[in-house]
């Protein structure tokens, strides 16, 4: 061991742990890879990113049309007539005219009931009213008398007058005699049924040698009138005022009548009259569309999709109203100019089953009307079917 001048030992050289020497080839060698790869960024070739894909687009174009201007609703066809006929007196039925799902014409014979007791009747009552006319005959002769012989005073006044109170009381039987004919008359009348209104008649419910009974809750047939025939829809309060403004608030305005699916017209009619009040629970008025319904195509009770004219829009710029697409703050069009798509706002007017009146787009604009979800403010775009 070293000693100092004082002959003191001199302290032992400090020497780094063996930890810390280990350390330092790990941290040259990261920094050489760190700026390794700063030059290798900085001397390789750029990226290049492929350009975005053309977007193939069905077009349309905004043109200059009358845009009509509809009502549509689902409507449920009523018949104007629907009659169940029941018997208004009792008896057994003798025969059954009608088949089941006949047209019949008003007057037609459909049932009959066996009149023979109400005939009968009706020669009793007729016997019994003519015997009551005999003695008021006899007693207006008696009264006659009796008159030429107070004038003589040959018999008492009081005579007289009650031979004059007997004329009038035999009077009062003659006519009630008579009322009681008039009703045996119409009793055989209602044994012949015969049709109150035009239309079709449903399916048998009774047959020859039945026992029917006055007014029972069972009726003998029943008519459905069809020809002309109403379709009964309902309106949506906001759109009552579209109606009511017209013209006699609507009256006549045309109606056609859909099928189910909408692809094909039933029949073509006319407004004819609208409710008096609204319903409360639903919001919505109902009105009544008449149909001549010559083919019988609307048949009664069926739903229906119907579609009210109420006016013309001439000269507006329309386009699909697929072509239309909405934002949380307003509605635009896709534009298509130079290949590009453009996002043009519109105002959306009135609208048809396919196209849509616009505002803030030209006559001849072509639009997109496809692959919106794709499509962005100067993307360019391929016009399907185009050279």
């Amino acid at each position: 061991m070293a000693e100092d001048a004082s002959g003191a030992p001199a302290p032992a050289a400090q020497t780094p742990p063996r930890h810390r020497r280990r350390r330092w080839p790990w941290l040259l060698a990261i920094l050489a890879a760190v700026i390794g790869e700063c030059v290798y960024r900085k001397t390789r070739a750029p990226e290049r990113r492929p350009p975005p894909p053309v977007v193939t687009v069905v077009p349309a174009t905004a043109e200059r049309v009358d845009l009509p201007v509809h009502l549509d609703a689902i409507g449920t066809v009523t018949s104007l007539y629907t009659v169940a006929i029941a018997s208004q007196v009792t008896g057994v039925i003798r025969a059954v005219h009608y088949t089941e799902g006949q047209l019949v014409e008003r007057g037609t014979p459909l049932v009959e009931i066996d009149e023979r007791p109400f005939r009968a009747a009706l020669r009793q009552a007729e016997g019994t009213l003519h015997h009551d006319v005999q003695l008021l005959a006899q007693a207006r002769m008696d009264v006659e008398r009796y008159r030429a012989a107070w004038a003589h005073r040959a018999v008492a006044k009081q005579i007289l007058d009650d031979q004059e109170k007997l004329v009038r009381q035999l009077e009062g039987t003659v006519a009630a005699d008579r009322g009681t004919v008039e009703g045996a008359r119409i009793q055989v009348e209602f044994c012949r049924i015969a049709a109150p209104v035009a239309g079709r008649v449903g399916l048998r419910l009774v047959d020859p040698g039945n026992l029917v009974t006055a007014n029972a809750p069972t009726p003998l047939v029943v008519i459905t009138q069809i020809q002309p025939i109403s379709v009964v829809l309902p309106i949506s309060e906001d759109e009552l005022g579209q109606l009511w403004e017209q013209a006699g608030h609507g009256t006549g305005l045309e109606v056609t009548a859909f099928d189910r699916g909408r692809t094909r017209a039933l029949a073509v009619g006319a407004l004819r009259s609208i409710d008096n009040q609204i319903d409360t629970t639903t919001g919505t008025v109902r009105v009544r569309a008449l149909f001549d319904n010559a083919d019988a195509k609307l048949f009664p009770n069926q739903f229906v999709n119907t579609r009210i004219l109420v006016r013309t829009l001439r000269g507006v710029i329309a386009v699909p109203s697929a072509a239309i697409q909405h934002d949380a703050q307003k509605a635009f069009v896709y534009a298509i100019d130079s290949g590009r798509a453009h996002v043009v706002p519109v105002t959306v007017g009135a609208m048809d089953a396919e196209r849509s009146q616009v505002e803030g787009l030209a006559a001849g604009t072509r639009v997109a009307n496809s692959s919106f979800e794709k499509l962005r403010e100067g993307v360019a775009v391929a016009v399907q079917g185009a050279r």
